[in-house]
Parts: structure tokens; C-alpha cells; sequence
């Protein structure tokens, strides 16, 4: 059984591939046809950047934050021996470099930080990789702008100020708001809680006392009505800034705690009757 003709050749089980005009070329006359195509070029695409060069990138490190969670897949293995906590590594295949765990670190900041805005500076440790492959150890001063009315749990991110490993691109670095606890104050989304004590004299009686405000100074509050259980008084706009609405703030909602006496002579008793037993 013959070969059909490829490109005006025959083929010839004796000879090999055969013309039509009945030149044969042999095997031995093929091989070195073959030999003779000179070789593939190589590419000429960049090599891929060592880790060094990515670093270098990296160390520009863009400043993003975000009130959302944004780490990666669950689903994938956790690598990291980072004592800070972490999100699991991602590969990527364009590289063929492999992207490091987020870093987490919680940043405390007090209410009035987070209601007037603050500039921090954090101090962190990270693993840097230098020119020669060796792996030390280097201080970094980050600077978070924390902006006014965000709340615990808002992330900042440092892209690529994390650690750096050979064959991967440097680790991100988030901090993480966390509100430290105010000895007079309690956050409610953008209101603020305030609780005041009160003696039952003034109770019944009415008052004016001053009102401790966010960041220092004070307010007179008059009172000129019965304090009874569950009594509270709203002062508009001395909560906390409203991230959305710039310039604006939350409510502070001030609630009384009745302070009872512990103890009454007969003739306060006497008199305490006399003056409310009619009062229903």
C-alpha cells in the first residue's frame, strides 16, 4: 500500500520518498535535511522578576482601607508562621509566585480618635529578603491616617510591608480598628451613652449639673421635671461623627441613676410622709 504524495513527493519502500521526475532521496539524505533547519529561537519575554525586584515594587506599599472582610478562599492551606493572624496563601499563575498570608493586627484606637480623626504610627518587625537570598529581620514605621467616625472592625491595609520569603511576593500587613473601652462613654453605632448619677432629692425635686461631653469640657443640663426609672435625656448632635455625612454627629443619650439613701432618721421618715403621702 502506497503513501498518498506529500507535497509533490512519493513514497518508495525501498528508497524512501521519491519525486516525480524518479529522484529518490534516501533516509541518511533526509536526516541531514532535518539537521539542516536551523534551530527555534528562543523567546525573547522578560524572565520573571526574582523576588528581589518584586520587593522593591512592593515597597511603595499603596494605602486602601476597607469596612468589609476581604480575605482570600477558605478553602485553601495555611502556610504562615506569622504569630499575627492571617488569611490562607493564593498562587498565581501568571508568575508563578505564590502571595503570602495577610498579615492582622488589631489597632486600638479610644472614641475620641475615632470621632475627631488621629494620624497613628505603628512600629512592626518583618522578615526582609536581601540581595544575596539571606533573610533578616528589619524595623518598619507605618503610618495610619484613621479617618473620623470609623468603627471597630474597619481594616487598613499596607500591600506588600509584610514579610518577605524567597520564590514569593512580600505579604500584606492589615490593622484591624478595635475601640478601646472610655470610662464615661458607651458607643451605640453613631450615638453615644451616658449614664449620670443623681440624688433622690434632686430627683423630685429638678436641677441643673453639668454633663460631661466627648473630647473635654462640659454642658449645663437643666432639669425642671420628675426623674423617675427610665428617664433619659437626648443632647442632638454631641455623639459621634458620621463617616457618610462629613461634618455631622450622632446624639448623646444621658440616662440617671437614682442614687436612694441608705438610711433615715424617724424624723425624716415623718417628714417624707407627710410631704408624699398625698402624692399617690
Amino acid at each position: 500500500m502506497q503513501c498518498p504524495p506529500i507535497r509533490g513527493y512519493g513514497y518508495n519502500g525501498r528508497h524512501g520518498f521519491q519525486s516525480r521526475r524518479g529522484h529518490c532521496f534516501r533516509h541518511r539524505y533526509m536526516d541531514a535535511f532535518f539537521a539542516s533547519i536551523p534551530p527555534r529561537t528562543p523567546s525573547k519575554r522578560s524572565p520573571l522578576p526574582r523576588p528581589s525586584l518584586v520587593n522593591s515594587i512592593h515597597k511603595g506599599a499603596s494605602l486602601r482601607s476597607v469596612d468589609h472582610r476581604n480575605g482570600f478562599p477558605e478553602n485553601l492551606p495555611r502556610n504562615s508562621s506569622s504569630k499575627w493572624k492571617s488569611d490562607p496563601t493564593r498562587y498565581s499563575k501568571l508568575s508563578g509566585m505564590v502571595k503570602p498570608p495577610t498579615i492582622e493586627r488589631n489597632l486600638e484606637c479610644t472614641l475620641e480618635e475615632l470621632c475627631y480623626g488621629c494620624m497613628k504610627k505603628v512600629m512592626i518587625t518583618r522578615d526582609v529578603l536581601t540581595l544575596y537570598g539571606q533573610i533578616i529581620q528589619e524595623d518598619e514605621i507605618l503610618s495610619v491616617k484613621v479617618n473620623p467616625g470609623w468603627k471597630k472592625g474597619t481594616k487598613v491595609t499596607f500591600e506588600g510591608m509584610g514579610n518577605e520569603s524567597p520564590g514569593a511576593y512580600a505579604a500584606d500587613v492589615t490593622f484591624v480598628i478595635a475601640e478601646k473601652r472610655h470610662s464615661l462613654f458607651r458607643r451605640v453605632g453613631d450615638d453615644l451613652e451616658l449614664t449620670v448619677e443623681i440624688p433622690l432629692v434632686k430627683a423630685l425635686t429638678g436641677c441643673s449639673f453639668p454633663i460631661p461631653l466627648l473630647g473635654g469640657g462640659t454642658m449645663n443640663l437643666e432639669i425642671d421635671e420628675i426623674i423617675g426609672p427610665g428617664y433619659q435625656r437626648v443632647i442632638k448632635g454631641q455623639g459621634m461623627a458620621n463617616k457618610k455625612e462629613p461634618g455631622s454627629r450622632g446624639n448623646l443619650n444621658v440616662s440617671f441613676l437614682v442614687n436612694f439613701p441608705k438610711d433615715l432618721t424617724n424624723e425624716q421618715r415623718t417628714a417624707a410622709v407627710s410631704v408624699l403621702g398625698d402624692s399617690g
